[in-house]
Parts: structure tokens; C-alpha cells; sequence
């Protein structure tokens, strides 16, 4: 059974929701028969490379809010990614085009190393004093992976590599509905919206594994909290675990 997630670095509820599927993965008894594959989602396709900003006055910008109330929004998301188990720095990150991090995280997918570069480079933006709009910080991050570093920079270097299958990626969301991510599709048959808790996770493996057979996707668990195709991410507020605000299928 294969599992498919449309995923952007930049997204934090992508970072939780990877975790949350995870902890539910790990208990399911045919886990060792479960394919996992990432693919490509820009939540802010049209930026240039290089043209950065720190994600707490891009979002103060964006949305017309204080830099405390955005510092706020972020402790909120902060306080579930600490309940995962997950490191969140709520100041000092970086925004910018993950353009470059998908094409090399195709790179990491046909050498067989996509989750150990997506986890890293996950950890690096959202945890880490590490820049992952930097070149060289991904040049690191896909070797601390397993990948060759000479590989990685030649991919990088090439505007083309690899760019057409993130572009493939991205179609294939918009053709199933998906204008936010995290977007799960299981066995091609359940489609699973936002960061869900992990029980949704666990009840959506079971449902698939016993279906298992070619058929339109079915939406599980209703909204999540998830960040869409402009690049806002929903926060919830203090006492709740998710908001709605995620892709219907």
C-alpha cells in the first residue's frame, strides 16, 4: 500500500502532521508493507530565490498583525510541535522559495534518502539555528542525509534538474483537489487534509489496508489545521490541537 504527502518545508503544520502520521505508522501491523512517498507543494511558488525575510515580519506584513500577536500565533503552533516531541523555534526563522529544497529532495527520492533529507531539512528550518534557503546549508543537509555533496551541488547549480518532476508533482495536487497541505492520499483512495491527530491517522491506515483496491479518494477526518496554496497557516488557538481551514477533496 502506498501513502502520498504534498508537503512544503515552509509549512509547520507539515512538519507536525509528518510526525503525527509517523507515531500512527509505527503502530500499524502492516507497516512494513506501507510505501511512503513525499511529494512537492510550494506554498509561495511565484518567490525568487534569495528574496528572504524572517517568517515573523513576513507574516505581520501579510496579514496586518502586530509582531506580538504574530509571536503569539506562533508560541500557539510552537506549544503542538512541542507536544510531538518536535523542536520550534518561534523567532528567528527564515521565509523564502523551497523551490530549490523540493528539486533536491527529488534528487534524495531516486537515491533512496527522500525521508532522511525531508526529516533533517524539516528539523533545520523549524528547530535548528539553520538556514535552509542557503545553498550551503543544503548542500549539508543532504550529506548529513547520505547523499553525495558534489551531486547535490551540480543539482543545485542546474535550474532544470529535477525542476519538471516538481512541477509534475504540483499538477498532480491541483488535478486531486489539494490546495493545502499536508495532503495525505492513501492507496490512491482516502484523502486525508491537514495535521491531523494521529487516531485519524491510525483509522485511515486500517480503512485503506482493508480496502486496498483502486477507487476515488475519500476525505477522512474532517479539517485540520494546514497551511494553503498562499501560504497562510491556520494556528489554533491555546487549549486546541487544530482549526479548521484545511482542503476538502
Amino acid at each position: 500500500m502506498r501513502v502520498e504527502i504534498w508537503s512544503d518545508i515552509a509549512c509547520p503544520w507539515c512538519y507536525i502532521g509528518k510526525a503525527r502520521f509517523e507515531k500512527a505508522l509505527a503502530e500499524f501491523p502492516h507497516r512494513e508493507q506501507v510505501e511512503v512517498v513525499h511529494r512537492s507543494f510550494e506554498l509561495d511558488p511565484g518567490r525568487a530565490k534569495g528574496d528572504t525575510a524572517l517568517v515573523v515580519d513576513m507574516l505581520a506584513q501579510k496579514y496586518g498583525r502586530s509582531h506580538e500577536e504574530v509571536v503569539a500565533m506562533e508560541g500557539n503552533v510552537a506549544a503542538n510541535a512541542r507536544a510531538e516531541g518536535l523542536g520550534y523555534r518561534s523567532e528567528g526563522r527564515d521565509h523564502g522559495s523551497t523551490f530549490d529544497i523540493h528539486r533536491l529532495l527529488h534528487l534524495a527520492k531516486a537515491r533512496g534518502l527522500q525521508d532522511e533529507l525531508l526529516t533533517l531539512a524539516y528539523r533545520a528550518n523549524f528547530a535548528e539555528e539553520r538556514s535552509v534557503y542557503d545553498d550551503a546549508v543544503l548542500v549539508e543537509l543532504a550529506v548529513e542525509a547520505g547523499l553525495d555533496g558534489d551531486e547535490a551541488r551540480a543539482v543545485l547549480a542546474d535550474p532544470k534538474a529535477y525542476a519538471d518532476d516538481v512541477r509534475a508533482d504540483e499538477r498532480e495536487a491541483a488535478e486531486l483537489g489539494a490546495n493545502a497541505v499536508p495532503f495525505f492520499v492513501l492507496d490512491r483512495r482516502y484523502g486525508i487534509s491537514g495535521g491531523q491527530p494521529s487516531e485519524t491517522f491510525a483509522q485511515a491506515l486500517e480503512q485503506a489496508w482493508k480496502d486496498h483496491r483502486p477507487a476515488g479518494l475519500t476525505p477522512v477526518g474532517g479539517d485540520a489545521a494546514a497551511c494553503d496554496a498562499d501560504g497562510a497557516c491556520e494556528v489554533p488557538q491555546p487549549g486546541s490541537a487544530a482549526v479548521p481551514g484545511a482542503a476538502t477533496v
